[in-house]
């Protein structure tokens, strides 16, 4: 079952869920820096998690907002404050004295990305948080979010937080990796933080099976061992099978869930638990108009029921580190994820820049990190549409390919590009991801309906792949292909924009893919429409909105859905 909270669980250690009605405030545009937290006048109560710009009172405002919570927190004890996903920048700081002094724990510059900070030891048992919210674009402050990135920058609280209370040390993780199915063989990592100078002692159990014994020295922080479980079941799209992995250590108790499956490549072919798989689902932005991208579970539930209807056994999670929730439910549901970090078209000035790639490499990181146990995550990736043919990409592109095989090597590796014909990074890749769009984007001086366009550019594209020396003879996802509509258009002359071209735009991709062997998969762009522009660049997006979802961003369906589920649910379709 999905828990209110997700995995690892710490069922013995006291946990605080900060989510609730906090006190809130927005200041404009002020230098949150230098903001003194003992002087802020609190004006709103707002739920958290949330999108602090999707209020109707601060409707597309951007600057400083704060945020003020309570909790009783154990006197004597430190604490690690958990962040699942926040945006832009926010800075933390904690009281312990009613709100006369704080201290600053510390900057979080990652949107979406999961973060975490130790707390000092509370003094008193009530302790006040503080959070200023920052959702200005600022490359020196947030090089990772960029105005120009084709979907809504939003700004706040958008996953859940916790404060988990600790004493001197604590088990911070146990990372699980399937070597062998058959003999149900797992290597784990199993980490610890704190004052670790003192041994410690304990005992592993999968599904309550002992599995092992295992003993910390003084000052040792990190204890690599491989438990054999046999009888295991493996975990697939079909079944996925789940088991839980409990650690305890000198009383302490954590408890990873994990499946017992393995990705690889051979060929042109992805192979799951050894045996082929395709991929065919969609991209999807974490994006609702009154939410933003701080979304009730009950509309992740939706949304991953709405592409199983469809036959989908594949999601892209664009463009950045996925809520942890929506990935337990593809855990439990079987729908084969590709998560990447957060990056939209950044050009070579910026790949360039010492501090973004330092930053990049660091959120990529912390979401392999925190993804690490998902089974249903098979492809890792990062820098969507970057300028991946540059000599800028020298310097970042096989650094993050390197940083995410150090973290996990079990997994593929992957960016989507849109420059496949002069790309220079695709040796790095075990799969070669590429964003294409013919008969929509460069169509002006084509037919009227140029949906011929697609098998000819998609001749293009396998000559140049085949001729390619880092692309020859690995797996092609078309990671992003689409065409726009507005949801109720229909129109007799079937035009771009309506939902009659977009329905037979994508029958006939469907129809491409199923002739072309040499392609693994596919991410149609895209599940819903979402939020883009406010500015000028909005006249190239109907709406302020990237239309190209096959559902609004109300989930309500257009023509194509019909389409893609005959097609994807066919007998005969691969």
């Amino acid at each position: 079952m999905t828990h209110l909270m997700p995995y690892p669980l710490r069922p013995d250690t006291p946990l605080h869920l900060l989510d609730g009605t906090w006190d809130a405030t927005f200041l404009g545009d002020v230098d949150p820096l230098t903001l003194d937290p003992t002087a802020l006048s609190f004006t709103h109560r707002i739920p958290v998690p949330s999108a602090l710009d999707c209020f109707p009172d601060w409707q597309g405002m951007r600057g400083v907002f704060a945020l003020r919570t309570t909790y009783n927190h154990t006197e004597g004890l430190g604490g690690v404050l958990r962040l699942a996903g926040t945006g832009m920048w926010n800075k933390i700081l904690i009281s312990d004295d009613q709100g006369q002094t704080y201290t600053e724990i510390g900057k979080v510059a990652f949107p979406y990305c999961p973060v975490s900070f130790t707390l000092p030891s509370a003094g008193t048992c009530k302790r006040e948080l503080v959070v200023l919210c920052d959702n200005r674009f600022n490359f020196d402050t947030v090089p990772l979010q960029s105005e120009y990135f084709d979907f809504y920058a939003y700004g706040g609280l958008f996953r859940s937080i916790t404060v988990q209370e600790t004493g001197d040390w604590w088990i911070d993780r146990v990372q699980i990796r399937t070597e062998s199915i058959e003999a149900g063989r797992l290597h784990l990592r199993v980490l610890r933080k704190g004052d670790c100078s003192t041994s410690v002692a304990g005992s592993i159990t999968v599904d309550g099976i002992p599995a092992a014994e295992l003993e910390f020295g003084a000052s040792e922080t990190e204890k690599e061992l491989t438990v054999s479980i046999p009888g295991l079941t493996p975990w697939t799209p079909e079944d996925p099978a789940l088991h839980v992995l409990e650690l305890t250590l000198d009383g302490q108790r954590i408890q990873e869930r994990f499946g017992l499956r393995t990705v690889e490549v051979q060929g042109h072919q992805i192979l799951l638990n050894g045996k082929s798989v395709v991929l065919k689902g969609f991209c999807r932005h974490e994006a609702h108009p009154q939410f933003g991208p701080a979304l009730p579970h009950a509309q992740l539930t939706q949304d991953l029921q709405l592409l199983r209807s469809m036959g989908c056994n594949f999601v892209r999670g664009s463009h950045y580190p996925q809520d942890p929730r929506f990935l337990d439910l593809c855990d439990e549901l079987g729908m084969l994820v590709f998560e990447e970090s957060l990056g939209w078209g950044q050009p070579a000035e910026e790949l360039d820049d010492a501090g973004y790639r330092d930053a990049c490499e660091e959120q990529t990181r912390l979401m392999v990190q925190s993804s690490i146990n998902h089974p249903s995550i098979l492809i890792w990736g990062f820098l969507n549409e970057g300028a991946s043919e540059s000599e800028a990409a020298e310097r970042i592109y096989p650094r993050l390919a390197a940083a995410i095989r150090e973290e996990d090597a079990s997994r593929l590796v992957t960016y989507a590009t849109n420059r496949p014909y002069r790309d220079e990074q695709f040796g790095i890749c075990d799969v070669i991801s590429v964003n294409i769009y013919p008969a929509w984007y460069g169509s002006i001086d084509l037919p009227t309906r140029p949906l011929d366009q697609i098998g000819r550019e998609f001749d293009k594209l396998r000559q140049a792949l085949k001729d390619h020396p880092g692309a020859t003879g690995k797996p092609l996802i078309i990671s992003e292909i689409g065409a726009g509509a507005i949801y109720g258009w229909r129109d007799p002359h079937q035009a771009h924009w309506s939902e009659e071209y977009q329905a037979d735009f994508l029958e006939t991709f469907l129809t491409e893919f199923q002739e072309r062997k040499e392609m693994t998969g596919f991410s149609l762009w895209q599940f819903c429409d979402c939020r883009t522009y406010s500015n000028p660049m909005a006249l190239r997006r109907p709406r302020a909105f990237n239309n190209k979802g096959v559902y609004d961003e109300y989930r309500r369906p257009k023509l194509a859905v019909e389409v893609v589920r005959r097609m994807l649910t066919h007998p005969d379709s691969r």
